[in-house]
């Protein structure tokens, strides 16, 4: 699908957290409720925490539900700067997200079309809108920026 004018500047968003810690993959995750607004924001943390669920897709989807009050995040949209994992594309399903924006592909563990399609897969009960590729040349760039370093 192609991407809204507002996906860009939620990516843009998504870019910045992605930047927070220095230590760990950049990947940056925000999630916006119907309205647009923030509800929680994360970066990887796998390495500060020592905890291997703590990809900032994860770790988002914990922050939205706690600011909500519940774990069913129906008519947001999560953005992330880089395709989700098997275990964060089966979160966010699980979590009822109803928008994903993603900007870089991931060849090697991607599940939302590179490797796997889990988000689409349609034995679920659920299945997000996705919009690929937003701004993918700036997020790949902060990754290979990272592994470079």
């Amino acid at each position: 699908m192609r991407a809204r004018p507002r996906h860009e500047a939620w990516m843009r968003r998504a870019l910045t957290v992605a930047t927070t810690s220095a230590e760990d993959v950049p990947v940056g995750a925000v999630i916006f409720d119907a309205a647009g607004a923030e509800l929680a924001a994360a970066g990887n943390e796998r390495e500060a925490s020592g905890d291997p669920t703590a990809h900032a897709e994860v770790l988002a989807l914990r922050r939205a539900a706690a600011a909500t009050g519940s774990w069913r995040l129906d008519g947001c949209t999560l953005v992330v700067t880089l395709e989700p994992c098997t275990m964060c594309a089966g979160a966010l399903v699980l979590a009822r997200i109803t928008t994903l924006v993603f900007g870089a592909w991931e060849p090697k563990t991607g599940a939302v079309g590179s490797l796997w399609d889990v988000v689409r897969d349609r034995r679920l009960n659920h299945r997000p809108e996705v919009y690929s590729g937003v701004l993918e040349d700036d997020c790949a760039a902060l990754l290979r920026d990272f592994f470079r370093s």
